[in-house]
C-alpha cells in the first residue's frame, strides 16, 4: 500500500515537473518576434525563431508577426467637390523585427489600432480632398494611393512600422454623379472621335492636293517638252511603223501627221473623198 502510495506521489511529480518544463517554453515561427517582458519591463532585444526558455512565473514572451499584413478598411473618403465617397482600401505594412520592443512600449500591441488607422484616416482624408471624384476612376488613382502611402511613411517615420502599399479596391459614387462621370466621359470619347475624323479628312484633302499638283507639274512639263521638232521626229517614227506593215494601207498626211485608213470599202470610199476633193480645189 505504501509502495503504491509512493509510485503516485512520483508520477504526479513527474507531470508537474513536465508542465513546468514546457510552461517555461515558447516557440517562434519564422515571420514573428518574441520580446521577453519581466516584471512588466520588455527586453531591448527581441528574440527570433527557435525554441526559448523563460520563467513563467516573472517573465512573458509577446509575439509580433513580421510579415506583410493586410489591414482592410471601409470608410468615406472627401472629394475636391466636397462628396463623401463609400471605398474599401486595404493597406499592405510590416512591422520592423529590431523595433518591436520600442513598437510594445511605446504603443503598445494594439499597434493597428492606436496609431496604423488614425494615421491613414488623417492621409486620406488630405489627399482625396485634393481630387475630383472622376479621378479616382481614371490614372489618377494610382497617384492617390501612392499619396497617401509617402504621407503614411512620413507620420509613421521612425516607429516601425513600414507600410508598402494603400489599394482603393472599390469606389462606389452616388447614382447622379457616377450617370454624370459617364455621360462627361462619353462626350470626351465623342469629341476625340470627331477630331480623328476630321484630322483624317484633312489628310485625304492634302493628298488629293498633292496628287493633282503632281498630275498639273507632269501635263506642264509634256507640254513644254512637246516642240515642232519632237513632233515631226515622232511623225517620222509613225510612218516607219507603218511602212514596215504587212497590210496595205492608205496614208494620209500633210507632212506632219500620218492618219491611217484601212483598205477594202471603206478605203475605196475614203480615196474617191480624197479626190473628189482634190478636183473641187
Amino acid at each position: 500500500m505504501k509502495q503504491l502510495k509512493l509510485s503516485h506521489l512520483s508520477n504526479f511529480l513527474l507531470l508537474t515537473c513536465i508542465v513546468f518544463i514546457f510552461s517555461n517554453c515558447a516557440i517562434i515561427r519564422e515571420g514573428e518576434v518574441g520580446v521577453v517582458r519581466k516584471f512588466g519591463k520588455y527586453a531591448d532585444q527581441p528574440h527570433t525563431e527557435g525554441l526559448k526558455l523563460f520563467n513563467p512565473l516573472s517573465s512573458r514572451i509577446i509575439k509580433i508577426s513580421t510579415q506583410t499584413e493586410n489591414l482592410e478598411v471601409g470608410l468615406n473618403i472627401p472629394s475636391k467637390e466636397g462628396l463623401n465617397i463609400l471605398s474599401e482600401v486595404s493597406i499592405l505594412y510590416n512591422i520592423n523585427g529590431k523595433k518591436a520592443p520600442d513598437i510594445l512600449r511605446t504603443i503598445g500591441i494594439e499597434y493597428e489600432r492606436n496609431i496604423l488607422l488614425p494615421v491613414f484616416r488623417s492621409a486620406v482624408a488630405d489627399v482625396t480632398s485634393r481630387f475630383y471624384a472622376k479621378d479616382m476612376h481614371t490614372g489618377e488613382r494610382a497617384i492617390i494611393e501612392n499619396a497617401i502611402k509617402d504621407q503614411m511613411m512620413t507620420l509613421l517615420d521612425g516607429k516601425g512600422i513600414d507600410v508598402e502599399a494603400v489599394l482603393l479596391k472599390s469606389i462606389k459614387m452616388p447614382q447622379s454623379l457616377a450617370r454624370s462621370i459617364e455621360a462627361k466621359l462619353q462626350a470626351e470619347q465623342e469629341a476625340q472621335r470627331m477630331e480623328f475624323v476630321l484630322q483624317q479628312a484633312e489628310r485625304e484633302a492634302e493628298q488629293k492636293r498633292i496628287e493633282a499638283r503632281g498630275i498639273r507639274d507632269a501635263q506642264k512639263i509634256i507640254s513644254e517638252g512637246l516642240s515642232p521638232e519632237i513632233l515631226q521626229f515622232k511623225s517620222i517614227e509613225a510612218f516607219m511603223e507603218l511602212s514596215q506593215s504587212p497590210n496595205t494601207k492608205i496614208i494620209v498626211s500633210d507632212g506632219d501627221l500620218p492618219m491611217m485608213m484601212d483598205t477594202g470599202v471603206n478605203a475605196s470610199n475614203a480615196s474617191k473623198k480624197i479626190k473628189s476633193s482634190y478636183k473641187n480645189n
